[in-house]
């Protein structure tokens, strides 16, 4: 996404646009009560933001930026553990944002349902963001000296996957605990 001069008044607008997106999907949400929730114009919000998908595409970029600094701050918090160890951090990250953050499941996975159209500026806010997961896990393998460190960055993005939609059903307790320990298997064999 291209960098906004965000004044405190854009702040505000996508602070609320993120919160009733996320709730109420991204559909649902029209940008006058957006407008209204943050207590600015619709003409406000169409200047500084251009429209709706770009205001999308700039919430989808906020919250990975958001997800990424937990993320990496969650392994960071774990140097002393051994290296092959601290992709499972990887699985806790998950655990602590899914229960403050991520009640209704992965935004991006929400998102991705929503926005058919391949050309809205959220859906390559998607694609990078679990290309993002990707690298970061094979960065992880390969400083663990793990065999095939993409095949295992793989797999676990698979795992973290399916276990951020299961956890969000409720349907599996414990789902991301599994999805861990399958990991487990994997990193320490």
């Amino acid at each position: 996404m291209d960098e906004l001069t965000m004044t405190p008044a854009a702040e505000r607008v996508l602070e609320v646009a993120g919160r009733l997106f996320y709730e109420n999907g991204i559909h649902a949400v029209g940008v006058e009560s957006i407008a209204t929730e943050a207590g600015v114009t619709k003409k406000t919000l169409y200047d500084r933001f251009g429209s709706k998908d770009t205001l999308v595409g700039h919430y989808l970029a906020r919250r990975d930026e958001r997800w990424r600094e937990h993320v990496v701050g969650v392994v960071e918090r774990g140097t002393r553990v051994p290296p092959a160890r601290r992709l499972l951090l990887v699985f806790d990250a998950l655990e602590e944002w899914m229960s403050t953050e991520n009640p209704r499941g992965c935004a991006f996975v929400n998102a991705q349902a929503e926005l058919t159209d391949a050309a809205h500026p959220g859906r390559e806010v998607i694609r990078e963001q679990k290309l993002w997961m990707l690298d970061y896990l094979r960065t992880l393998a390969r400083d663990a000296r793990l065999r095939n460190p993409r095949r295992v960055a793989t797999s676990l993005l698979v795992l973290l996957e399916g276990a951020t939609v299961t956890a969000s059903f409720g349907v599996v307790p414990g789902a991301i605990g599994n999805a861990k320990e399958i990991a487990r298997q994997l990193v320490e064999h």
